[in-house]
């Protein structure tokens, strides 16, 4: 597994209330990584949808604070919440879970490279939102 992006965000809240609305991210829950569709199974931390249609696994550890989304192919999101004096830590990382076809996997994955700024961005932004609180991306 290979990390290829790491984002990192300040909320203004503490970790534990980040997690519990980042974590809520069966279909129809308040999480900005909300799985959308169908689940398999009905409840629990691991389950599937179909996004584009393409299957993703998403597996919540509530202990860490984590959420991952992985796809079939090469794509793992990692999203966590990190306590913080000033509030909480919120880190994105995507990684290359591909066995070989580097080549493949670096063409491939540009679009969701580059497009994972914004969203992470958007995602921080409706964190905040539901807290009541501020949130901003920080620099590397």
């Amino acid at each position: 597994m290979t990390e290829l992006l790491e984002l990192r965000g300040l909320v203004e809240a503490s970790a534990d209330s980040v997690a519990e609305v980042l974590l809520d991210v069966r279909p129809g829950g308040r999480s900005p990584l909300a799985a959308t569709g169908d689940a398999e199974p009905a409840d629990g931390d691991e389950f599937a949808v179909a996004i584009d249609g393409s299957r993703m696994t998403v597996v919540v550890d509530r202990a860490a604070r984590s959420v991952s989304r992985q796809g079939e192919w090469w794509y793992r999101g990692v999203t966590s919440v990190e306590p913080d004096p000033r509030g909480s830590i919120v880190v994105h990382r995507i990684f290359n879970v591909a066995p070989g076809h580097r080549w493949a996997v670096r063409f491939v994955s540009r679009g969701p490279l580059l497009a994972a700024p914004t969203e992470f961005a958007e995602h921080l932004q409706s964190l905040a939102r539901q807290l009541g609180v501020t949130a901003r991306v920080l620099e590397p």
